[in-house]
């Protein structure tokens, strides 16, 4: 049994940690639904694990030195590397509102993005004042690390890097999937408040 697997298994098997990672972190290992067809540009497989309300799924990518490297693909057409196996993308995704932290990230500069993660997290704390707690019960629970924001910018940032030329998410039809990065490096409308 690989180490994602016991993750996934951990996951299914203890419900209020289930709950917490679909309600609270957007990681629904029941959402698996979406991403029939998608594979890597290379020809390889993905195995959907998750997906998110948004319409993304995440996947597991073929061994590598023992890791399974995770992909996420959105419904809106981005997809890409997100870790390189599922501990670390699951670190990732309790620790940082990961989605918009690329969205808002300048084309991937590591700086932009330490600055978009700073006002999400204010941002997250304000609508979810429970959501550190939620994380250390997640993280107690899968053996996990809290790692720090600016720490997980960084790991993130180099993830999605990788994305060319193995990690490329490709549609049923060959077609490529754009970048994780977004080209923004703030919301449109007024900023970050």
């Amino acid at each position: 049994m690989t180490s994602s697997d016991h993750l996934l298994d951990l996951i299914q098997n203890t419900p209020e940690i289930d709950l917490l990672l679909r309600s609270s972190f957007g990681f629904d290992i029941h959402r698996k639904h979406y991403g029939e067809g998608l594979r890597l540009a290379s020809g390889a497989p993905l195995e959907v694990i998750a997906g998110e309300a948004a319409g993304g799924a995440y996947f597991l990518c073929a061994e590598q030195n023992g890791r399974r490297p995770v992909v996420f693909a959105s419904s809106e057409g981005q997809g890409g590397l997100l870790a390189d196996d599922l501990a670390d993308a699951l670190e990732i995704i309790i620790g940082l509102e990961w989605h918009d932290c690329l969205l808002f990230s300048g084309g991937g500069d590591v700086e932009v993005m330490q600055n978009s993660a700073q006002h999400l997290v204010q941002s997250r704390d304000k609508y979810n004042p429970d959501v550190d707690s939620e994380a250390a019960q997640v993280v107690a629970a899968l053996s996990l690390r809290i790692v720090p924001v600016t720490d997980l910018v960084i790991r993130l940032q180099a993830a999605a890097s990788k994305t060319e030329p193995d990690y490329v998410v490709t549609d049923e039809d060959g077609q490529a999937f754009d970048p994780l990065f977004g080209d923004h490096v703030e919301p449109r409308h007024g900023g970050w408040r």
